[in-house]
Parts: structure tokens; sequence; C-alpha cells
């Protein structure tokens, strides 16, 4: 009998990337994947594969490496959790100063999956992971337009002509930047609170957008993306998305 062999159509809807496919059965990252393939460590249907670009079926294809089958019950479901992003803790992998990182907070269960776009160090709140990468590119790029509310506490009093300067849009170093939506919580006369709602996820946006109108940021939370909102979470804390959750905001992609 003929092994049946896998589809190698970058193109094709007919299944996902062997790199996903073993990402999400949690066998390695997409970058350990490859180099699996590409050391020949990687078979389907008894056929080594080190082409990237091929494509396998979760429940049909037979994915081996190094002779071992990789179980796909991982594969058919992406995982999607939410974290409360702590001040002082970094979104990256892994920091070459030895600051703390969002995996060094995370359980070591969840240490491979991926964040949605990033938090500043200075800023706190909803920050999303997933070991679906293409679905987290997509969310994070600004041509995607999803957005990001932000509760923040600046110097000053913030009167309409400042909510009118955001909406109209400031210039930036990199570029005009405009919130989409933007109110006053309660203006007092030592700092006031807001809310801004924006699309890009440009770095630092908020806290440049609002040096623009002459107020600086003391304290910044995100407290939406797309359709998931931060909740009664708290800091370092951490749930799974429902199911609803999860197939509202992959509408948004």
């Amino acid at each position: 009998m003929t092994a049946r062999r896998p589809r190698a159509d970058a193109q094709s809807a007919d299944g996902i990337r062997i790199q996903k496919y073993l990402s999400r059965a949690g066998r390695a990252s997409r970058r350990e994947a490859e180099a699996l393939m590409q050391s020949g460590r990687v078979r389907v249907n008894g056929v080594v594969v080190t082409e990237l670009g091929v494509r396998v079926v979760p429940g049909r294809d037979v994915v081996e490496v190094d002779g071992e089958r990789v179980d796909d019950r991982g594969a058919s479901a992406s995982t999607w959790i939410i974290f409360f992003k702590p001040v002082g803790v970094i979104t990256t992998r892994r920091d070459p100063h030895g600051g703390a990182t969002v995996y060094d907070v995370l359980p070591e269960e969840l240490r491979a999956l991926k964040y949605v776009g990033r938090l500043d160090k200075d800023a706190e709140g909803l920050l999303l992971l997933t070991d679906d990468g293409d679905a987290a590119n997509r969310l994070a790029h600004p041509s995607g337009e999803v957005e990001r509310e932000y509760w923040l506490e600046v110097a000053g009093t913030v009167g309409r002509p400042v909510v009118q300067q955001l909406l109209a849009g400031v210039e930036l170093g990199d570029g005009p930047a405009r919130a989409k939506r933007a109110a006053v919580i309660e203006a007092g006369p030592i700092t006031s609170t807001m809310t801004v709602v924006l699309t890009e996820g440009r770095k630092r946006e908020v806290r440049r957008m609002m040096s623009a109108v002459g107020h600086a940021v003391l304290k910044l939370r995100r407290v939406r993306f797309g359709s998931i909102r931060l909740g009664s979470l708290e800091p370092g804390g951490w749930r799974v998305l429902t199911d609803e959750e999860r197939a509202k905001l992959l509408a948004d992609t």
C-alpha cells in the first residue's frame, strides 16, 4: 500500500500547516517544529516531510516526530486565556536584563502560549495568550482595527477640549494617532480618570498621545481587547476563555 503524501500547497485551505499542528498539540513551538522538519525528524503518513508549507488534516493524517505519533486532540481546537498582567512585568519571552516576564508569573503548563500584542512594563491589565499564532498575529496587527480599551489616571484636569483633540488625532514621532473613543470619568483638580479606545496598539501609544495633549499618565490599565473584558480578575490571575468568548473573539479576525 502506497503512503498518501500530505499536501504541499501553502495556499490550500485543506488542513493546517505542520508547524501549527505540532504547536497546538504541545509538541513544539513553531520555530522548534521547523527545525524538527528541516532535520528530517517529522513524518506524515509515513513520509519524511521537510517542506515548511506542507499541511495536514487533524484526525485524518498521521503525524510522527522521531517515530512517535503526535496526538492530534490538541490540534483540533486552540487554547485561549485571559491574563491580568501586573505592573513591572515585561511582555516578552525572556528579559536579558533579568526582569520578570509574563511567563515567570504564569504556571509552567501555559508557558508555551503566545501573547497577543503587548503591554508596557509600567502598564497593567488584560493580556490574551494562545497557541494559535496565526489568529494572534491577525488580532494584533493594526490592519485588523481590533479595539483596545484603556482606563487611565492622568495628571491635571481633563476637559472636553482634550477629548476632542484625542478624537481628532495628534501627531506622534511615528505618525498621526487618533482615539476611536475617549471619555472623562472624573475630572479632578490634581488628577483625572478617563477611558480611551484605540485600534492600533502601537508602542506606548496611550502615554504618547496623552503627553501630546499635555497630560502625563500616572496609571494605565487595559480593560478590554476586542470583545474580551478584564472583568474581576486580580493582578497575576488568569482564566481560560469560554467557547462563546473564543468564538466572538475569533470573529474579529
